[in-house]
């Protein structure tokens, strides 16, 4: 019986990421089609660019870099877009094992983390990309001509770009461990000095070796984690079987 049971769940599964992939396929095909790679790799190197001296361009060194790297955002850009519905199936996967009131709260969960990880992702192009890349611009010898290879360019940009997704879903992370019954407020407020040291430590490991980026995303991991803190305290923890549901909990701030 818990064979059957095993392999019932390998089974759904193996049915939600298929139905992931393939909707993350199907963005892909409409946006190859139109606007194109071509297009949408040069929205994602404009910050770049614009950072750069007047008539500078990025190279390829490879034989089929100029036709892999465009495939390979817009293959990024698919996932972003198909992103709510690839949590949905991984919520599907998960709500049989969920009390009913948790289940509630999944579509806000599911919204909540697509638009903090898109936040995320914008905040990294729209602000951190121009001043880090004006920054390390300005910062250069004269004497050298930058010509950045797409490829180095594009692997930075899913580091970055990650970083700051995964980064903005820590009042997320923050609420479900408290939902969880994992940790208290209590004792996530307790843990502030070494959470500020920790974000310090992973912008240095995630971002480039220069400190404005560095600090750039360490402030906003900071700032988050006081976010989920205050949003946590509305949320009780989930109760073990034969307990009644609480009805959250009331910390102080």
């Amino acid at each position: 019986m818990q064979q059957d049971t095993f392999i019932s769940h390998l089974i759904e599964l193996r049915t939600r990421l298929m139905h992931a992939l393939i909707a993350v396929a199907a963005v892909f095909i409409v946006v190859f089609l139109y606007p194109g790679s071509a297009a949408i790799y040069d929205f994602l190197a404009a910050p770049l660019m614009h950072a750069l001296p007047e008539g500078a361009k990025m190279i390829a060194t490879g034989v089929i870099t100029p036709f892999m790297v465009p495939v390979k955002v817009t293959a990024l850009v698919a996932f972003m877009v198909a992103l709510p519905y690839v949590l949905y199936q991984a919520w599907s996967f998960v709500a049989p094992g969920l009390y009913e009131h948790e289940k509630k709260l999944a579509v806000p969960l599911i919204f909540a983390s697509t638009l903090l990880f898109l936040t995320g992702v914008a905040f990294c192009y729209y602000f951190v990309f121009g001043t880090v890349f004006r920054f390390i611009n300005d910062f250069a010898p004269k004497s050298i001509t930058p010509a950045p290879d797409i490829e180095a360019y594009f692997s930075f940009v899913i580091t970055m770009f990650m970083a700051f997704g995964v980064t903005f879903e820590i009042p997320i992370v923050v609420i479900i461990l408290v939902r969880a019954g994992l940790v208290s407020v209590e004792k996530l407020k307790e843990a502030r000095p070494y959470v500020i040291v920790g974000a310090f430590v992973v912008a240095a490991v995630v971002t480039p070796p220069d400190v404005l980026s560095q600090f750039m995303l360490a402030v906003p991991m900071c700032l988050l984690y006081e976010a989920g803190l205050f949003f946590a305290r509305f949320v009780g923890v989930r109760p073990k079987a034969g307990e009644p549901e609480s009805q959250g909990q009331s910390t102080t701030p």
